[in-house]
């Protein structure tokens, strides 16, 4: 029996089939993921699954243990016990570097661009490409063709490719950071906030980008966001992590904004209830 799951609003109106988002393979696998902070339990045994093309949106109130898992995921932090698989193969990160070597590739609300450097400089930061022989100049004729060859693949409208950044929208920029991220072969993308701060036009240009990206490229995405509108339209699935456990795990089509919402409001109102209880004890 076939499963579907749902992208909020795909643009063609299509629900996609296990098969469609290559449910069956995954990327991503985490085992009891442990972590502690002194006297703070972070983390308490974090099972989570991500299939290849699949795009997961993560939720978490401050302080539930969301952003000591993702730093976990990119080597920031290492696990106390637990276990990390990467297309079935055990891994354990000892540093950020380590990470990305394995193929996880983050882009951070800040985008860590240059303002000041053209587009296609931007794409290549710390890669760039240079001539052969014994002074290596940079091919920046390469770089540039490179790099309007990358954004015409995923339609990214951005007319000049030698156009410093600083003169981009902010949408056209978190383009950029996500293209950047995609041409090194990443196995899995965390998007931290991508629609932040963004009008109604250019959230839609970076929704459009990341249901491209995994409809047509099948890139795996985890995306982290405090938004549940902006959960619902970029995921396949959502995952709820409180008081450092996974609580709430579904299909974005199996559920809704109010269930969502009513699940958060009512564990914020247990912790705040637990809290007197501790003070009056």
């Amino acid at each position: 029996m076939s499963t579907s799951y749902s992208t909020g609003a795909p643009a063609d109106g299509q629900v996609r089939s296990v098969d469609e988002i290559g449910a069956g393979e995954v990327v991503l696998r985490t085992e009891g993921i442990t972590k502690t902070f002194g006297a703070i339990v972070a983390l308490r045994g974090i099972n989570i699954e991500v299939h290849k093309g699949e795009v997961l949106g993560l939720v978490g109130d401050n302080g539930a243990g969301k952003s000591t898992f993702v730093k976990i995921l990119t080597g920031f932090h290492r696990p106390d016990s637990g276990r990390i698989f990467l297309d079935g193969r055990e891994v354990r990160f000892r540093s950020v570097k380590e990470a990305r070597a394995h193929g996880i590739e983050t882009v951070y609300q800040d985008l860590a661009l240059i303002p000041q450097l053209p587009v296609y400089k931007n794409l290549f930061l710390n890669r760039e490409h240079t001539s052969l022989g014994p002074v290596r100049w940079l091919s920046n004729g390469k770089m540039r063709q490179l790099a309007r060859q990358y954004l015409d693949e995923i339609r990214v409208n951005i007319p000049d490719v030698g156009v410093d950044v600083e003169r981009l929208s902010g949408g056209q920029r978190q383009a950029i950071a996500v293209v950047r991220a995609t041409r090194q072969r990443a196995k899995l993308l965390l998007l931290d906030e991508p629609l932040s701060a963004m009008g109604a036009k250019e959230a839609a240009m970076i929704i459009d980008l990341v249901k491209d990206l995994s409809h047509n490229r099948h890139e795996t995405m985890i995306i982290i966001d405090h938004n549940y509108t902006h959960l619902f339209e970029l995921c396949d699935r959502l995952a709820v992590i409180q008081q450092g456990a996974v609580t709430f795990d579904k299909r974005v089509k199996d559920t809704s904004i109010e269930e969502l919402t009513g699940l958060m409001v009512n564990s914020y109102r247990e912790q705040i209830v637990a809290g007197q209880r501790e003070r009056m004890d």
